[in-house]
């Protein structure tokens, strides 16, 4: 299947009535972290800033990273963590995890950071009623990597992932580490046969045969506060930590007083219980819906679909690695106790036929989800780089599609966040103007062939002028390296 090779890109649908407007941030491309308002005006670009995710909190401060290490030595491992204030400025970081000394580079502290992290009075990093990150103080959540061996896992060496809060001061006070909990995450026979003769393994430079991404945990995030805690639930304290694992297609939930794990879903699909869900692959950015937003205490996961997990061989995997697929997205909200699925965005709400246009609606990695004040959904179709937003009755109420591409190109965004205009107070609130969908069915590029000259000019009238959305831009640089940016 191909896809189009020229197409707009830019905000093209804008319903100010129906969307929850606010300033969208992501990583643009190679360029840094971009910040737009609802008609896609970039109003601020921080030039060398990696968002993997970035995040944007109240009094304009943004998190993301200045660096990452050399892909010869290692996978999605960043330099840091760090908060800049409006101009760019570093005002907090974290390096302190793992002191690295790769051949041919100055060695150096490493955060290892990856994917996650989340800021002390907000669980998810997103807007939320009276849940407010700090910005000046507080404990870090980060979501890290370490390089590990467990031969109850694999003979081979793992890429394992971590979960760390970190003080203001940078000392760890918190670690878990997901090899030491393996024998909790339900894999048959069959899985721990494949895992233990292929873990994932990915290769790169000095390691030869490489490491074992085994889990590739994409998201960490509290659980926040919950009526579910409230009515006595101990599995689901504000304090424990949800998170999920693509390549396991695993979503579980961890007491951060014990360690064990207390709830979850996957690896296998087909149990009673879980059979009504179907098949959650190669998921992205499970986490509870924060308390004071329309469907408060629900899962919200983007399944992306695709292919990961470990299993049988089948015609789709042969030797068992990655041996569930499918060629569409869902995002999904399930109560978490019940596991009813509460509303879901599918291709079949998208508006396609099912199964023969499902992949319309397709993102094989990365992707998000974020539940909005008046009941909307904020998606991130990250390998499309498309953003939108839909109403509880699935109504496209606002879409951008990212301008900016990277060295692979692609203008893939691994996430996005909308916030309110008042966390952003050095600037003045945007004038919006409503973009009405293009009719591509009547649409055509001026000189070519239509259906009526007058039904060319009409549609062209209706198209918002390219320049209007071009620039409102100031940037901050920042030194960074140009590794690979790639964020599964």
């Amino acid at each position: 299947m191909g896809h189009s090779t020229i197409y707009p890109t830019g905000a093209t649908v804008f319903q100010p009535e129906k969307a929850w407007s606010g300033y969208t941030i992501f990583q643009a491309g190679d360029e840094g972290v971009v910040l737009i308002d609802m008609n896609g005006r970039e109003v601020r670009l921080w030039k060398g800033l990696i968002g993997f995710p970035a995040k944007l909190f109240p009094g304009g401060y943004v998190l993301g990273s200045t660096g990452r290490r050399d892909p010869k030595f290692g996978i999605q491992d960043n330099l840091d963590l760090v908060q800049v204030d409006w101009d760019g400025n570093i005002v907090w970081r974290y390096d302190g995890y793992e002191h690295i000394e790769d051949p041919g580079y100055e060695p150096l502290w490493y955060a290892r950071q990856h994917h996650d992290y989340q800021r002390e009075g907000n669980p998810v990093g997103y807007y939320a009623p009276g849940l407010v990150p700090k910005i000046g103080s507080g404990t870090t959540l980060i979501l890290s990597h370490k390089n590990v061996n467990n031969p109850n896992i694999s003979d081979k060496p793992l890429l394992d992932d971590t979960i760390l809060e970190v003080d203001w001061q940078g000392n760890i006070i918190w670690e878990w580490a997901a090899n030491e909990h393996f024998e909790e995450l339900g894999f048959d026979e069959a899985a721990r046969n494949v895992l233990f003769r292929d873990p994932n393994s990915r290769s790169f430079g000095h390691l030869g045969g490489g490491v074992g991404d085994w889990l590739h945990i994409n998201s960490a995030s509290y659980v926040g506060p919950n009526r579910f805690y409230d009515a006595g639930d101990e599995r689901f304290h504000p304090d424990n930590i949800i998170w999920d694992a693509r390549e396991a297609n695993i979503i579980a939930i961890t007491d951060k007083r014990t360690g064990n794990i207390v709830w979850q879903l996957g690896p296998d699909y087909s149990r009673p219980e879980v059979k009504h869900i179907g098949w959650i692959i190669g998921q992205h950015h499970a986490h509870i819906i924060p308390k004071g937003l329309p469907g408060e205490g629900n899962l919200l996961v983007f399944d992306n679909g695709g292919w990961a997990g470990y299993g049988l061989p089948n015609p789709a995997s042969p030797i068992g690695l990655k041996s569930a697929v499918r060629d569409h997205s869902r995002v999904l909200e399930i109560d978490p106790v019940t596991l009813e699925i509460i509303w879901q965005y599918t291709p079949a709400e998208a508006g396609f036929s099912v199964p023969t246009d499902s992949y319309k609606f397709y993102s094989p990695y990365i992707s998000s989800a974020q539940r909005l004040a008046n009941g909307n959904t904020l998606i991130t179709e990250g390998s499309n780089g498309r953003l939108f937003e839909v109403t509880r009755e699935h109504e496209l109420v606002w879409e951008y599609i990212s301008p900016y591409w990277n060295g692979r190109n692609t203008n893939m965004v691994y996430r996005s966040y909308r916030v309110p205009y008042s966390w952003v107070p050095q600037l003045d609130r945007p004038e919006e103007t409503a973009i009405e969908p293009i009719s591509v069915e009547d649409f055509r590029v001026p000189g070519a062939a239509s259906k009526g000259a007058e039904s060319v000019v009409s549609v062209i009238a209706t198209l918002p002028f390219v320049e209007e959305a071009a620039c409102v831009t100031t940037s901050h640089d920042l030194k960074s390296d140009k590794g690979d940016h790639t964020n599964e």
